[in-house]
């Protein structure tokens, strides 16, 4: 079974389709070809609450990088059409405990898959 991926902070962007990457703290064993889960919420459910599916992906690639390199594009592909990267950061680090603008994320680009197409 492909394992669950929260996009709890950006759950618009994602079922809107605006978005086909996403940062994210650790990751680290990911590769492309991966599929996961995509879900509103993974961690952190109250008792009797389930996990909501929003569709299954695709890892296209992986590559580790520093948060503050992000650009104007980058936040575009984040759903963020008209927000500056320091926009992003300040989002970004504000929803990661720890996260510094300097510090080493993962950058995931992604696509959507058709499950009916899916063996």
């Amino acid at each position: 079974m492909p394992r669950l991926i929260s996009f709890s902070m950006t759950e618009p962007q994602f079922i809107d389709g605006s978005k086909d990457v996403t940062r994210r703290m650790g990751w680290l064993h990911l590769r492309a070809g991966d599929r996961l889960i995509a879900v509103r919420k993974a961690m952190g459910l109250r008792r009797g609450e389930k996990v909501h599916r929003l569709g299954l992906i695709e890892v296209v690639s992986v590559r580790r990088e520093r948060l503050d390199i992000i650009t104007v594009d980058e936040c575009r592909r984040e759903g963020f059409p008209t927000w500056w990267p320091t926009d992003f950061i300040t989002f970004f680090c504000a929803g990661h405990r720890g996260c510094q603008p300097d510090s080493i994320v993962t950058r995931i680009e992604f696509k959507r898959v058709n499950e009916r197409e899916t063996p």
